[in-house]
C-alpha cells in the first residue's frame, strides 16, 4: 500500500451561508465530523492534515481519539493558500497527495480507493460528474442567447488525488506566479499537465447555501 496523505480544506468563512456550515449538525455529527470520519476510516489514508481554524477544530474534536495522524494547521485567505499550507504540512514521505473540499461530507470510500487506484497510473485525478443538464450562454441582460454543446463537460468534485512530486510542482509555480487557482486541475494546467476525471459513484455535493443543508436532510 502506497503512503497517501488527505489535505482537508476547511478554512473557509462561509460567508454565503451567514453561519459556520462546517459545524451545521447532521445525524448527530459536524458535517466536518463526517467529512472526517470518512478519510479515518480509509484504509489507503496514511495521514490526515485538516486545515482550518484552531477555534472550529478544537470545538468539533478531542485530537487524542483519532486512530491515525491528524494534524491541524491554519489556512490562508484564498483556497490556494490555504492548500499551500496543507502541502507543507504533509509528510515527506507521502508518495501520493489527496486534496478535498471538507464541505463535501458524503464522499464514499470507495470513490477515495477508485481515486488513488486512478491516480496510481495517471499521476493526476479528479472525482468529477459529467454535466448532463442543458446549457445556455446568456446575453448581458440574462436573455437566452446560444446553447452551450454538454458533451465532454464535467462538474468537478474532489477528492483530486496526485503524485506528490507533480502536485508539489504546480503548486510552486502557482505562488511564484500568484496564481489564484480555484481547484487543483487548474493547478496541474498551469504547468502543462493533464487531470483524468472519473466519475463518482455515489452523491458528492458542495454545502455552499443554506438550502444545501436542507435539500441533503441537514439539521442546524
Amino acid at each position: 500500500m502506497c503512503h497517501l496523505s488527505a489535505i482537508l480544506v476547511a478554512a473557509g468563512s462561509s460567508r454565503r451561508m451567514g453561519f459556520d456550515k462546517l459545524a451545521a449538525i447532521h445525524n448527530g455529527k459536524p458535517v466536518l465530523a463526517h467529512t472526517l470520519d470518512v478519510f479515518l476510516a480509509c484504509e489507503a489514508v496514511s495521514e490526515i492534515v485538516v486545515v482550518c481554524p484552531a477555534e472550529r477544530f478544537n470545538s468539533l474534536f478531542d485530537p487524542g481519539t483519532f486512530p491515525k495522524p491528524v494534524r491541524r494547521i491554519d489556512g490562508g485567505a484564498e483556497r490556494h493558500l490555504s492548500v499551500a499550507a496543507g502541502l507543507a504540512a504533509v509528510s515527506p514521505a507521502a508518495e501520493f497527495i489527496a486534496i478535498h473540499d471538507a464541505a463535501r461530507p458524503f464522499v464514499s470510500q470507495t470513490d477515495i480507493f477508485a481515486a488513488l487506484t486512478a491516480a496510481r497510473v495517471h499521476g493526476a485525478v479528479s472525482l468529477a460528474r459529467r454535466v448532463t443538464e442543458t446549457l445556455k450562454r446568456a446575453d448581458a441582460d440574462d436573455f437566452t442567447a446560444a446553447p452551450v454543446p454538454r458533451e465532454h463537460l464535467w462538474f468537478i468534485e474532489t477528492p483530486q488525488v496526485f503524485r506528490a512530486d507533480l502536485i508539489r510542482a504546480a503548486y510552486k509555480h502557482v505562488l511564484e506566479n500568484s496564481l489564484p487557482v480555484t481547484d487543483e486541475t487548474s493547478a496541474l494546467e498551469a504547468i502543462g499537465a493533464k487531470t483524468k476525471l472519473i466519475p463518482s459513484t455515489s452523491p458528492n455535493p458542495k454545502i455552499t447555501t443554506p438550502r444545501d443543508l436542507k435539500t441533503s436532510n441537514f439539521k442546524l
